[in-house]
């Protein structure tokens, strides 16, 4: 008997774990409601399973033969060594400084967008199209606050850029950077947005730069920046340092594109102007003002004949909003400014030591030399 139930008990044994396994893994079966897991992995949305184009061949020959290349040239600075070169005849000459450069067709009729530091004090700007077409360009006008030029060449058939919304772009969307850098030829080389809205890098008066990891080198500046389907977004500007560092800025073509036609239509961009200088609040400007606050930017000098001066503020006010929003960065704020036209009024709220005060400034000109602020 006793043997008998032990060959009997492994069976049973068994039969029971399969009951308690069934009974724990598919208690639907038996009736009994199912217990919950312990965890649920998050699962990925089928919509956000998107595969990316294998090649950008189509977005890059879309826009490429609207990037052109520029050799403009101007006379050495004089007093230096080196700055004349003999001729056959033994007479002496000048000796041209050469600049390359890139630039984009904005419009059939001719006119490009560039850098202004490719074009400065050029003498002569030669203008190379993908189609192996070469002209003189004429230089319509410059902005250095933004590093921008307009130039206009007059020739039939040529190509204009598409233009995309820099505004609606993403960090991680794929761009593509055409140029011609180093004067090799035009180039076409690859990356992804790496941050916008990039600002107080000390390039030029007005930032609000694109960043990206596509490759830049000297001669891609003036050249164009793209999106995955070939539309305009930037205009390369700037990289770190002298080589390819991951790290590039472009210009935002909705901000060049406002200052091209400033420049087309005035002859220069008209920008408001307060007349002060700014800085963001710190703790050392807290302690030099003695501020109650600690969000804004502070007044650190004025113009006396400048438009803030006459609207009543002063040295040492903090200017906590702008037209009702409140002010976190003082470039983004004077960027806001220089959107409005001369002649428009707008509300400031100022911290003036214990006091809030409610001062309303008339935009004025920005005035063209560099000491404006």
């Amino acid at each position: 008997m006793y043997k008998a139930l032990r060959y009997l008990g492994w069976p049973v044994l068994c039969g029971l774990l399969v009951a308690a396994l069934i009974m724990q893994r598919y208690p639907q079966w038996l009736g009994l409601p199912a217990q919950p897991p312990l965890f649920e992995a998050a699962q990925a949305p089928a919509s956000s399973r998107q595969e990316g184009p294998v090649s950008y061949a189509d977005a890059a020959s879309r826009a490429a033969p609207a990037v052109v290349s520029l050799r403009s040239t101007k006379a050495a600075k004089p007093g230096k060594a080196g700055d004349t070169a003999s001729d056959r005849k033994g007479a002496t000459k000048p000796v041209e400084e050469l600049s390359l450069g890139s630039a984009v067709l904005m419009s059939h009729d001719g006119y490009l967008l560039t850098n202004n530091h490719v074009t400065l004090d050029a003498e002569s700007i030669v203008v190379a199209l993908a189609d192996g077409r070469q002209t003189l360009a004429k230089l319509i006008g410059s902005d250095p606050a933004t590093d921008l030029a307009v130039l206009k060449i007059d020739l039939p058939n040529l190509p204009a850029i598409s233009v995309g919304d820099s505004s609606a772009i993403r960090i991680g969307d794929v761009v593509l950077a055409i140029g011609n850098p180093f004067g090799v030829g035009q180039t076409v080389t690859m990356g992804i947005i790496s941050a916008t809205g990039r600002n107080q890098l000390g390039l030029n008066t007005y930032e609000d730069f694109i960043q990206t990891d596509a490759a830049i080198n000297l001669g891609n500046s003036g050249g164009a920046l793209v999106d995955a389907s070939g539309n305009l977004i930037g205009i390369n500007t700037a990289i770190l340092s002298g080589g390819s560092q991951g790290i590039g800025f472009a210009i935002p073509i909705k901000l060049a594109m406002e200052v091209m036609r400033s420049i087309i239509q005035h002859g220069q961009v008209i920008r408001g102007w307060l007349g002060v200088a700014v800085e963001v609040i710190t703790p050392e400007l807290v302690k030099t003002y003695g501020l109650k606050v600690d969000q804004g930017i502070v007044v650190t000098d004025i113009d006396p004949d400048g438009p803030a001066h006459k609207g009543g503020l002063r040295a040492g006010d903090v200017l906590v909003k702008l037209a009702g929003q409140p002010i976190k960065d003082g470039r983004l704020a004077m960027n806001q400014i220089a959107r409005k036209q001369p002649g428009d009024s707008i509300p400031i709220e100022v911290r003036r030591q214990d006091k809030t005060v409610q001062v309303k400034v008339t935009v004025g000109l920005r005035p063209l030399m560099e000491k404006a602020r």
